[in-house]
């Protein structure tokens, strides 16, 4: 039975391993399978995708050791590979032939990984602000310099600027960086730093497993030549949603991820930022639900 608030219930499966997961769903409609970034980082944060719960019923997967979901016995399973069985028991638990797939920033990896793998299982595919790890784009330090540098001029962004180039430092030196810079830094992620934004900030600690984020992208996790030649092969339509202030992506690296799907499309959100849907809520889901219905 489903635990229950008005608006979402949970619900359990177990994958392969025997770890119980978890997923909340949201909405009625044809079905979405929603996977969350961070990296792993519990799906609470999607909300409901600014109201794009509407037209579609959000199946919210919460990543094996966040959220609802258990801990894995074995945390070499947190390496993003390995979760692409946990999607695809997913899918087989509900009892879809194939579905719809949205993926936000980190797990856009795991979107990648998952139809590299199972190409006939995904109808169509929506990338939000993705980092693209598994095919080998990434944004240099400067360039990524560059993007935030042109929202100087004023706080809370000048500061916020100050704090990622000493982010970007320690990790050019092969440290650690401060967990106060990256807190610093936050307004650079949001289109707007308004209470909505502080708040959604505020949460990321407590949502995300470090130990699983750390893992994540670990060695052996990505075969880029052979996940873009299968992406090249998929028949489905591919939506990249990039945000206009966001600096990974950055509107050209998404624009290059989509050149790699046979049916790819690419669209920028204007003032949004790495959380789109908090920027500019009834544009993100028009656009989104817009691809879902026609491909376009």
């Amino acid at each position: 039975m489903p635990t229950s608030t008005p608006s979402t219930c949970t619900f359990a499966f177990t994958a392969h391993d025997g770890t119980e997961l978890a997923y909340h769903v949201q909405g009625e409609g044809e079905p979405l399978l929603c996977l969350p970034g961070g990296a792993m980082r519990a799906s609470a944060y999607l909300g409901d995708l600014g109201g794009l719960s509407a037209g579609r019923r959000l199946i919210l997967l919460d990543l094996r050791g966040t959220g609802d979901s258990a801990l894995p016995a074995d945390p070499s399973t947190y390496r993003v590979d390995h979760q692409v069985a946990d999607v695809e028991a997913l899918r087989s638990h509900l009892g879809l032939e194939s579905a719809d797939l949205l993926a936000h920033s980190a797990s856009g990896n795991l979107a990648l990984l998952y139809t590299a793998a199972h190409p006939q299982r995904v109808r169509r595919l929506a990338l939000i602000t993705p980092t693209c790890w598994a095919v080998d784009l990434t944004e240099s330090p400067e360039s990524r310099l560059a993007d935030v540098r042109r929202r100087a001029g004023g706080e809370p962004y000048d500061t916020a600027i100050a704090a990622y180039e000493r982010v970007l430092a320690a990790v050019a030196a092969g440290g650690d960086p401060d967990e106060a810079d990256w807190t610093t830094a936050m307004p650079l992620a949001y289109g707007r730093w308004d209470e909505t934004a502080r708040a959604h900030a505020a949460l990321s600690p407590v949502q995300k497993n470090a130990e699983a984020s750390a893992a994540f992208a670990g060695p052996g996790a990505f075969d880029p030549p052979a996940t873009r030649a299968a992406l090249g092969r998929f028949a489905g339509e591919a939506l990249v949603l990039a945000g206009e202030l966001d600096s990974n992506p950055s509107p050209a690296l998404a624009a290059r991820l989509a050149e790699l799907f046979a049916r790819g499309v690419t669209d920028v959100q204007r003032g949004g930022g790495h959380f789109p849907w908090l920027d500019e809520p009834r544009w993100f889901a028009e656009r989104v639900e817009r691809f879902l219905a026609t491909g376009a």
